[in-house]
């Protein structure tokens, strides 16, 4: 299984997903590795009255054993009311390293 799919598998094992976009950014970012940046825009009714922080940390536990195979995974998490509200996810900067 490659690594989004163990990415994915992860986050839906610990999370009530509503909704689960998972991308991989590597192509965008300097160096040779295939599976290094992604882009994570996750809806759970968990993250409801959680801090921005404390859903990123949740995120990361959960992603805990895999985090040391990839260099980098932005993080948009939302609960179901913000996501309606306002379905719109920030496009990811340009590289810094060199692309």
């Amino acid at each position: 299984m490659n690594l989004q799919a163990q990415i994915e598998n992860n986050v839906k094992a610990a999370f009530q997903v509503t909704y689960l976009a998972l991308e991989n950014e590597s192509h965008q970012h300097a160096g040779s590795a295939e599976a290094s940046h992604f882009k994570l825009t996750l809806v759970s009714a968990d993250f409801k009255g959680l801090s921005k922080v404390k859903r990123h940390q949740a995120v990361y536990r959960s992603l805990e054993t895999l985090m040391p195979q990839f260099h980098a995974l932005a993080l948009h998490t939302y609960s179901p009311a913000e996501w309606e509200a306002a379905p719109n996810v920030a496009a990811s900067p340009n590289c810094q390293g060199g692309h």
